[in-house]
């Protein structure tokens, strides 16, 4: 990789790191769960009627299978998710996001889409953002097409 790669792969690599630490800390502060709850919400409440084959929200969300298991079974002690299996296939899992969970979530979006944009955005001209996100998106359609 050439050193102007290598630069632009670990410079966003650093900023991901410390801009989800500031968003820990600030949800912290606030008093809310940890991040990782919150994707797990959105990605549930972001599915149809709020619910989400397990392994459909894994690849939404990008994480390994068995530690989004164990996440879901936090929400579900918790009361912010419900989880069924298929009437038609045993073997399948879905996950639904409750009442609760999409009242904590909207409290949790407050404090992270705050962060985003004083920490993040305003970085960025919106001309900048727009080619920014087409661009992550361009590498991360490329990567989800390496992993098939």
């Amino acid at each position: 990789m050439a050193k102007d790669g290598a630069d632009l792969w670990f410079s966003f690599v650093r900023a991901h790191r410390l801009m989800i630490r500031e968003v820990e800390s600030r949800l912290a502060a606030a008093k809310l769960p940890v991040y990782a709850w919150y994707d797990v919400l959105w990605g549930l409440e972001s599915g149809p009627g709020g619910t989400r084959r397990m392994h459909e929200l894994a690849d939404a969300l990008a994480i390994e299978r068995y530690n989004l298991t164990r996440l879901v079974d936090r929400l579900e002690q918790e009361g912010l998710v419900q989880r069924a299996r298929s009437a038609e296939d045993g073997r399948a899992a879905f996950a639904t996001i409750t009442k609760e969970g999409r009242a904590l979530r909207k409290k949790m979006w407050k404090v992270y889409e705050g962060t985003v944009a004083e920490v993040f955005l305003s970085q960025f001209s919106a001309e900048e953002q727009s080619k920014f996100a087409a661009a992550l998106d361009q590498a991360a359609a490329v990567a989800r097409a390496q992993g098939n």
